[in-house]
């Protein structure tokens, strides 16, 4: 019977124990959220290296696909996003060549070169090179579909 009152002092020192371990840990996580975090008014790391992209809307293509029997085709809008509003004005500026580039490239393609995700990224990026090459130099940053249907 003397082991009772030993196995009781026991369970309360591992619980007094086992308390005193949760507010500790518990305090340094408060601790390390308040001071490790950076204020709320602070920029982030990417706040000062990228800029916003400004969007130029391109008037929608409805394009017959390089189909042996002619009965497919692609109706595609897109938007491209460049880096300024100067840029901006350059591409609505050259928005007929940036049109016959796109129209000549989406022309050259089958439904079955377009049918995989894969296809349409990479169409995507044939999209930004010939929308650059259009523009005389790395202008267009990223090219947006806003609307694909190819039937």
């Amino acid at each position: 019977m003397a082991d009772a009152p030993e196995q009781k002092k026991s369970k309360l020192k591992l619980l007094i124990l086992g308390l005193v371990l949760l507010i500790v840990i518990a305090g340094g996580g408060v601790a390390a959220w308040k001071f490790l975090a950076p204020p709320a008014d602070a920029p982030t790391a990417d706040a000062g290296s990228s800029r916003k992209l400004v969007s130029v809307a391109v008037p929608g293509f409805l394009v017959n696909l390089a189909d042996p029997l002619g009965r497919r085709f692609i109706k595609l809008t897109i938007e491209l996003e460049v880096s300024s509003s100067k840029i901006a004005s350059e591409v609505e500026n050259q928005m007929p060549r940036i049109r016959d580039a796109v129209n000549l490239l989406l022309s050259s393609k089958s439904y079955s070169d377009l049918a995989s995700y894969e296809s349409k990224i990479l169409l995507r990026n044939e999209i930004m090179e010939r929308a650059n090459q259009a523009l005389g130099g790395v202008k267009v940053m990223r090219v947006n579909f806003l609307e694909l249907v190819i039937q």
